[in-house]
């Protein structure tokens, strides 16, 4: 059976809609480009899908060295993908308290007046420092405004026996973007994530931290912000809930650096 990479996402801003990849570069941080930037409210904590679900109905695009920020029937708006540095503040995403800098008045008026809250955008800066987990990372691995970990791999298989699981109690599938992850393997068998301690893929090496407890965010339709009820996390917790959560997916650090391309075998142990 040959396991390959089957899917490459990136989120470049926290909470929005996210870009399909054919390859990317992995940074200490996480894929290129993915969540650097972040929506904070007037207190400097971030925001997200949690609170706020239309935030998935807000599209990404990066076009040249712009990142463009765009939604139905809006005028779309730009900000550089890689802002000159400006002088920072502190931010808080979770229990860390990041530097982080403004990025364009523009892009704070026209996510307010879409989400319907007073927010701006921000962006972290190549020199802020914002550590994984050490009980999990144990060489001090860095990450951007990702919840955790600097990856999130998820496997098809897995995710059809759960849509199996579902459809037996009446539900509906639930398609893998609600999970918004960057690596999605096809060709392994359901769960076998579970086992795997070290990746390859491409030239790139990762060890696996931790598997990935859910939250409600996989309850929201990524297309619309739809909340569509209890699922996934209703059928998921009858058989995947632990002491460390409902769990779906593995979170990743990176060993060696590399480039990861769709297509790419997937080799681990």
């Amino acid at each position: 059976m040959t396991v390959k990479l089957s899917g490459i996402h990136i989120y470049p801003v926290k909470g929005l809609g996210g870009i399909t990849l054919e390859q990317s570069d992995c940074t200490t941080r996480g894929l290129r480009y993915d969540r650097r930037f972040m929506v904070v409210d007037r207190v400097d904590e971030f925001v997200s899908q949690r609170e706020i679900p239309k935030m998935a109905t807000i599209w990404t695009a990066i076009i040249g060295s712009k990142l463009e920020i765009a939604a139905a029937e809006r005028e779309s708006v730009s900000v550089d993908i890689e802002p000159r540095a400006t002088p920072t503040h502190s931010v808080r995403v979770w229990s860390s308290h990041v530097s982080a800098q403004t990025v364009s008045a523009e892009a704070d008026t026209w996510l307010s007046d879409y989400l319907g809250r007073d927010v701006r955008l921000v962006y972290m800066p190549n020199n802020a420092e914002r550590f994984c987990n050490p009980e999990y990372a144990k060489n001090n691995e860095m990450v951007s405004f990702a919840d955790g970990f600097p990856y999130l791999m998820t496997n098809e298989a897995s995710l059809d026996n759960l849509n199996q699981k579902i459809s037996r109690r009446g539900g509906a599938a639930i398609p893998m973007n609600r999970f918004r992850s960057n690596l999605v393997v096809s060709g392994a068998t359901a769960w076998a994530e579970d086992d795997w301690k070290d990746i390859a893929i491409g030239s790139a090496l990762f060890r696996v931290a931790k598997p990935c407890a859910r939250c409600q965010v996989t309850t929201t339709d990524q297309a619309t912000g739809a909340m569509r009820g209890p699922e996934p996390l209703m059928t998921l917790s009858t058989f995947r809930d632990t002491n460390k959560g409902i769990l779906f997916g593995v979170n990743l650090v990176p060993v060696k650096l590399g480039t990861v391309r769709v297509g790419d075998q997937v080799e681990f142990n």
